[in-house]
């Protein structure tokens, strides 16, 4: 199964966010050209290999429930601060 355009976008935008950087699914999803898309960007993650999908979080600054476990270490490893679900924005 091939990736659909919108994916193949959707992987752009994410593998070029910085490593210790964050972007939300709804930042991604307008760079993406789908705004008010961010369920989207969740779909196409679920088809996509890869790309640093860690680096992606809510809109409100937190990490999903069910991707804590996996993302709070990546991101911690990057130099980001993870307080609970909550990822603090440097600077």
């Amino acid at each position: 199964m091939g990736t659909s355009s919108f994916a193949g976008l959707v992987a752009s935008v994410i593998r070029a966010i910085p490593k210790g950087s964050t972007l939300s699914y709804a930042g991604v999803a307008l760079r993406a050209n789908r705004p008010g898309g961010a369920r989207s960007v969740v779909r196409a993650l679920r088809e996509l290999k890869d790309v640093p999908w860690w680096r992606v979080i809510k809109s409100d600054g937190t990490i999903a429930k069910e991707m804590v476990a996996k993302q709070a270490p990546r991101l911690r490893r990057e130099g980001l601060e993870v307080v609970g679900r909550r990822v603090k924005p440097r600077g």
